[in-house]
């Protein structure tokens, strides 16, 4: 099996601390890990560095900073911040890659919660213009930062049911709008099958990114039905659900792209699957879904 572009994005073995996950991916042959800063933290951005160095892997990326749509300039400030440390935690752990879930509408609380009630809560809150608005003048903030590490800020469009508490960009395109105003070194996208699979206009929109050179990763997982009660939780294993991944993948392809392929999946029945049962069903569904329409970029 050729895994050389296939990397565990931590959130799919959930149960695994970040030392596990690194090694349950290097048992398995996988090359590469996509981290998430909430397993980086639990041992230090340096520590973490040297665990994955120690195993002979490599971080594809590092999930998440974001989160910048606050209306009020003390919470602004305060992303501002955060994002800062995670440009450094992504520099400190060997990624030049940041995904960027870049936040929801000021009326969810939280992502997940309902909006305050609507007597009590400005129409403002509401106004998606703005908040799309307010993600570019703070990416604009970012950028030197963020080139000064020697990291890209790495757009994530959501799926539009996510609109309200996680990304109020939708789509692929809108995430392309935002970044071309920046130099691609420095601002690109990620393509999540998950988010963008359903999108008319997706191959155009592939090829455009391709064509900027701004594709920074290729992330994979299923569509399954019915939606979890959480519908974050919906995601499943390559090949259970609807997604067409070979045609997708063959546009991800074509548009040039060469980078890891990461597998992040969000499913409780997943996270409760031993970790090594889920890391070789991951590898085993990239290899007769995806692998085959990397063409020749597949090694």
């Amino acid at each position: 099996m050729t895994l050389e572009r296939l990397s565990l994005n931590t959130a799919t073995t959930k149960a695994w601390d970040l030392r596990e996950a690194v090694e349950g991916a290097a048992r398995a042959g996988l090359p590469a890990v996509g981290l998430w800063r909430d397993r980086v933290q639990e041992v230090g951005a340096d520590k973490a560095a040297r665990i994955v160095a120690d195993a002979g892997l490599r971080v594809s990326s590092l999930c998440r900073g974001g989160f910048l749509t606050a209306a009020d300039d003390v919470a602004a400030r305060a992303a501002l911040d955060d994002n800062r440390r995670a440009v450094v935690e992504a520099a400190t752990v060997g990624t030049s890659e940041l995904v960027m879930v870049v936040g929801g509408l000021p009326a969810c609380p939280a992502p997940g919660l309902a909006a305050a009630p609507a007597a009590t809560l400005p129409d403002p809150a509401r106004d998606l213009v703005a908040a799309r608005q307010r993600v570019v003048d703070r990416i604009g903030e970012l950028v030197p930062f963020a080139a000064e590490h020697g990291v890209r800020l790495v757009l994530e469009a959501l799926h539009p049911m996510f609109a309200a508490d996680r990304a109020v960009l939708s789509t692929l395109g809108q995430a392309l709008d935002i970044a071309e105003a920046f130099d691609a070194a420095t601002v690109g996208v990620v393509v999540d099958t998950y988010h963008v699979w359903w999108d008319p206009d997706l191959q155009r929109q592939i090829a455009r990114a391709g064509a900027g050179g701004r594709i920074a990763g290729y992330q994979v997982c299923d569509w399954i039905l019915p939606l979890a009660a959480d519908a974050l939780l919906s995601r499943g294993h390559v090949g259970d659900g609807y997604i067409d991944f070979p045609t997708i993948t063959r546009w991800v392809a074509d548009a040039g792209y060469t980078g890891d392929v990461e597998v992040e999946i969000f499913n409780q029945a997943v996270w409760d699957t031993p970790g090594d049962e889920t890391v070789a069903t991951l590898a085993d569904r990239y290899a007769s879904h995806v692998l085959p329409h990397l063409g020749d970029r597949a090694s």
